[in-house]
């Protein structure tokens, strides 16, 4: 549920300008590519000057069924609600239900470190409240319907990690607690609230707190692509995720939402402005986003097998969404076309191809290897005819042959270059380049 996705890494800007509908053209076929490829399904836009100009939809709301997405499609956006929960924060704070500086100790004493945690640190993740969802025992419950005393129950009774306001830890049970503190205040519930001061003044109509997917109301089911097939993934209850992910929407939607924000639709100027309080990179429901030499906010999301992500650029007046429901590949070279895509630039068509090499041909990969400057080693291993890697206290992956000596995994983006004569290889993932010997 809820991971934490928060990253679109600075990259420089290359590649000739040329057209930019042409661009747009390619990056509708880049995503018919990934369809094609297995890589992704699911519904992109962007906006530029505040108007949207980009909409894609690839692939399938319910593959059993066969049935189409379309630009009507609701996904779950995960942690982009965090975003919709700290502007109605923001909006109870104009509304003098509540401050920034109140403690959690008025509404939830019995949590750890209560009394010296406020409002604005469950905005910023600054509370040492353990994540629930960090824990194993999560996956025993994250299906069933789950009620406030029984969440607070269970995120109660894990210790606090850090004293409150010494550092920024990303953890879902600040906003599931800030969710209940809400309906506290207003004597509402949340999905009362989203409708009345959010989606309503902005004339929202696919957004809204999600249940159980319906398919045949245009909901979309998650999925992985395993061994040549989709298979539907298990659903979150959305009794667990209030205020931390249980919002259902569409790209469209979600850039009507941020562009409302920025334009002071919802809350005042100042608590917009207040909302990008960012330290640790980090604000209120909002996180700070490098591109190039500009600077961006907003958020992105994951429960169950979907993906999403929201950011505005103002220096750039862009802005770009997306929400897939099968993503076998690193979401954020999504995210980075797309801003591309919307100013201008052209960028490089990845490569699909893959080669098939002999199991005595990747013996020689096979071993174990350590890099000075990495704390971790890496195992390299053959499985089902398949190189696999694996790092110290992480799971197997598999690795995808692009040369004789290359090979690489979309969901991590990761690429590994093999030296077999220098026992070497060289990891590249975000722009970050390690070697690792062979021991």
């Amino acid at each position: 549920m809820l991971k934490k996705l928060l990253f679109l890494t600075a990259i420089g800007i290359s590649g000739a300008a040329f057209s930019q509908q042409n661009i747009k053209e390619k990056l509708g076929n880049y995503f018919d590519s990934l369809f094609v490829h297995h890589k992704v399904m699911g519904s992109f836009a962007f906006a530029e000057n505040e108007r949207p100009t980009f909409v894609k939809v690839i692939g399938f709301a319910d593959v059993e069924k066969q049935q189409k997405a379309n630009v009507n499609t609701q996904y779950r956006i995960g942690s982009i609600s965090k975003t919709f929960t700290a502007v109605l924060v923001m909006k109870a704070v104009e509304e003098k239900k509540i401050s920034l500086n109140q403690k959690l100790s008025e509404f939830y004493p019995e949590i750890p470190n209560a009394s010296k945690i406020t409002i604005e640190n469950l905005l910023q993740h600054r509370t040492g409240i353990h994540n629930l969802t960090n824990e194993a025992e999560y996956w025993q419950y994250n299906t069933k319907p789950q009620t406030e005393s029984s969440l607070v129950d269970i995120i109660k009774k894990y210790k606090s990690d850090f004293e409150p306001g010494s550092k920024h830890e990303y953890s879902n049970s600040n906003y599931i607690l800030l969710g209940f503190i809400l309906e506290k205040v207003y004597k509402k519930s949340y999905a009362e609230l989203i409708k009345a001061k959010i989606t309503k003044r902005l004339k929202l109509t696919l957004t809204e707190v999600g249940g159980k997917i319906d398919t045949s109301k245009d909901q979309a089911k998650s999925y992985q692509f395993t061994n040549g097939k989709y298979e539907v993934s298990n659903e979150t209850d959305m009794s667990i995720p209030i205020g931390a992910g249980n919002i259902i929407s569409t790209p469209r939607d979600l850039l009507e939402f941020i562009l409302g924000l920025e334009n002071g639709k919802l809350i005042k100027k100042e608590n917009v402005d207040k909302m990008k309080n960012f330290i640790d990179n980090y604000g209120y429901g909002l996180v700070k986003v490098p591109f190039d030499k500009y600077s961006g906010f907003g958020h992105t999301g994951g429960i169950d097998n979907f993906r999403s992500a929201l950011f505005y650029f103002p220096d750039l007046k862009t802005a770009v969404s997306f929400t897939t429901n099968q993503a076998d590949m690193d979401t954020n070279e999504i995210s980075i076309k797309m801003v591309e895509t919307a100013i201008g630039k052209d960028f490089k068509m990845p490569s699909f191809k893959t080669l098939e090499i002999p199991e005595a041909d990747l013996q020689k990969f096979v071993g174990n290897y350590a890099s000075p400057d990495v704390p971790l080693k890496i195992n390299i291993f053959i499985k089902d005819k398949k190189l696999m890697a694996q790092a110290t206290g992480q799971g197997a992956f598999p690795l995808e042959a692009t040369s004789e000596t290359s090979f690489k995994f979309d969901m991590a983006g990761i690429v590994i270059d093999f030296y077999p004569a220098k026992k070497q290889f060289i990891i590249i993932q975000g722009g970050t380049k390690n070697t690792f010997t062979k021991e």
